[in-house]
């Protein structure tokens, strides 16, 4: 896995241009059917993809923590909202909460996460290939597809299923 992902990061690299024009291409005229596509895409990807073996994004990449999560994680590890937040959050330069530092404080050495249960939103949605409107969010799938083998892989089968 470490290989592969030593990869991706050139190999996103090299179809950013690409991708990045197909996204554009698709906003304008999104299928009738994408979100069908994205849902059969997502599933079918994930069916031969185990996040355990990779963690990637958790150890490159820190979500975004809801007013919602915080609460959520803090009653969780029997914590005030306020401590949760000193110990492990900051305010990012778009006023939101994110993690001081990655790799998450919460990943294993075993790629699990201590919080599953709990985790914030955007973990739980992460690579958000299966969204709603998918072709709403292209700046974010131009991100995880440096981050993510299997959003790489979606977005790869994407482009050969829709001709624009």
């Amino acid at each position: 896995m470490k290989e592969e992902l030593e990869q991706l990061g050139r190999k996103a690299n090299e179809k950013h241009l690409e991708n990045k024009k197909f996204f554009a291409k698709l906003k304008k005229k999104p299928p009738k059917q994408m979100d069908y596509l994205m849902q059969e895409l997502h599933e079918e990807e994930f069916r031969r993809t185990d996040c355990l073996d990779c963690g990637n994004c958790c150890k490159t990449t820190g979500p975004l923590f809801t007013q919602a999560d915080i609460e959520r994680i803090a009653k969780h590890l029997k914590m005030r909202p306020s401590k949760f937040i000193d110990e492990y959050l900051r305010v990012d330069e778009e006023n939101d909460y994110v993690l001081q530092q990655v790799p998450c404080a919460f990943l294993g050495s075993d790629n699990y996460c201590s919080i599953y249960k709990v985790r914030p939103k955007a973990c739980r949605e992460f690579p958000h290939t299966d969204r709603k409107k998918f072709h709403q969010i292209s700046n974010l799938t131009l991100k995880n597809v440096a981050i993510c083998p299997a959003a790489y892989n979606i977005v790869e089968e994407m482009k050969k299923r829709i001709k624009i």
